[in-house]
C-alpha cells in the first residue's frame, strides 16, 4: 500500500509560473499544486510518444493494484470526465508502476497485514499506522469505494500488470479498464491475494480476458519487458510515486487530487492541443488523393 498522498482540495484555478511547472491553485488559498508540462525535448529525449490511430487525447496513468491512492484516483478521473464536454475523445491506458519490484510471492499466513507492514516498514507504531490506513479508508469511502485494508495481502504485482498488458494489446482501453477495475475491487475490497496466479485468472477472466490468453500469460513471462519499460517511462517523466496521470505525453500531476484539480488538468491540456500547421495545402494543384478518390 502507498502510504502517502493529496488532501482534499477546493475550487480550482491556474496561475502560471516561469519554469515547465503549471500550477493549479485552490481559490480560497492554499499551496496549490503542481502540473508538470513535458517538453518535447524530454519527450524526444526520454521515450517515444505512444502510437496513435485517431486524434483522442490521451491520458497514461501510472499506477500499482495495490496501490489505495490509485484506486481513489481513478475515481476521481471519472468523475471529472463525467463532466468533461470532449470525454468521448479520451483515450486512457494504463501503464505499469510496481511499488516494490522485489516483491516475491508469498504464503498466505506469512505475510503482515498493511498497518504492521507499514509500522515496520517506517518505524511507526502500530497505532499511528492503523491511524493511516483507516485514514485511507474513510477517504476512499468518500468516492464510493469500500476498502478492508485489514484483509489486503500479496505485494507482486508483476503478474497482475503483465495481464494488463494483455487486456490492452487484445481489446484496447474498454478491456484493459475492466480488467484493472476487477483486480483494484479483488485486493481492496473484497481481499483476494492479488500474487496467486489461480486468483488471477480467474479475475482476469472475470474482467473479459480470454481464459487462454491468461494461461498463456502466466505460464511464461510474456509482456515482463513491457512492464519494465513502463517503470523506466515514469522515470524518465519525472514520476517517483503513484498514481501519476500523463496528457498527451505534455502534462503530468502526481497523486490522487481533487476533482477539480483534475477537470482543470483536463480542460488545460485540452485547450493547448494545437492542430497540425498546414504549410502547403491542396490549393496549389499537388497531387492528393481525398474521400471522393484521386485526382489523376
Amino acid at each position: 500500500m502507498q502510504d502517502g498522498g493529496p488532501r482534499d482540495g477546493g475550487n480550482v484555478g491556474v496561475s502560471r509560473r516561469p519554469s515547465n511547472l503549471i500550477r493549479v491553485m485552490p481559490a480560497k488559498g492554499g499551496s496549490g499544486v503542481d502540473v508538470v508540462v513535458i517538453g518535447e525535448k524530454s519527450i524526444e529525449r526520454n521515450c517515444l510518444r505512444p502510437q496513435r490511430v485517431d486524434d483522442d487525447m490521451l491520458i497514461e496513468i501510472w499506477s500499482d493494484v495495490v496501490c489505495p491512492w490509485c484506486y481513489i484516483g481513478k475515481r476521481r478521473l471519472e468523475a471529472a470526465l463525467e463532466t468533461f464536454a470532449h470525454s468521448d475523445q479520451v483515450e486512457i491506458r494504463y501503464r505499469s508502476f510496481q511499488l516494490d519490484p522485489r516483491a516475491t510471492r508469498s504464503l498466505p499466513d506469512d505475510e503482515p497485514g498493511v498497518a504492521k507492514h507499514l509500522a515496520g516498514k517506517y518505524g511507526m507504531s502500530i497505532v499511528q499506522a492503523e491511524e493511516m490506513v483507516e485514514h485511507v479508508t474513510r477517504t476512499a469511502a468518500g468516492e464510493g469505494l469500500e476498502f478492508h485494508q485489514d484483509q489486503c495481502r500479496g505485494r507482486d504485482t508483476m503478474d497482475a500488470h503483465r495481464l494488463l498488458h494483455a487486456a490492452f494489446s487484445t481489446g484496447g482501453q474498454q478491456l484493459q479498464g475492466a480488467v484493472k477495475e476487477r483486480f483494484l475491487r479483488a485486493y481492496f475490497t473484497e481481499g483476494q491475494r492479488i500474487d496467486d496466479q489461480d486468483v488471477l485468472r480467474g479475475l482476469a477472466v472475470d474482467g473479459g480476458l480470454d481464459a487462454d490468453l491468461v494461461d498463456a500469460v502466466l505460464a511464461g513471462d510474456r509482456y515482463a519487458e513491457d512492464v519494465r519499460a513502463d517503470q523506466a517511462d515514469a522515470a524518465s517523466l519525472g514520476a517517483n510515486g503513484v498514481p501519476f496521470f500523463v496528457v498527451d505525453r505534455r502534462f503530468g500531476v502526481s497523486g490522487a487530487q481533487p476533482v477539480e484539480v483534475f477537470s482543470q488538468l483536463l480542460e488545460q491540456a485540452w485547450s493547448q492541443r494545437q492542430p497540425i500547421t498546414v504549410l502547403a495545402g491542396n490549393s496549389n494543384g499537388a497531387d492528393a488523393c481525398g474521400p471522393d478518390g484521386c485526382a489523376v
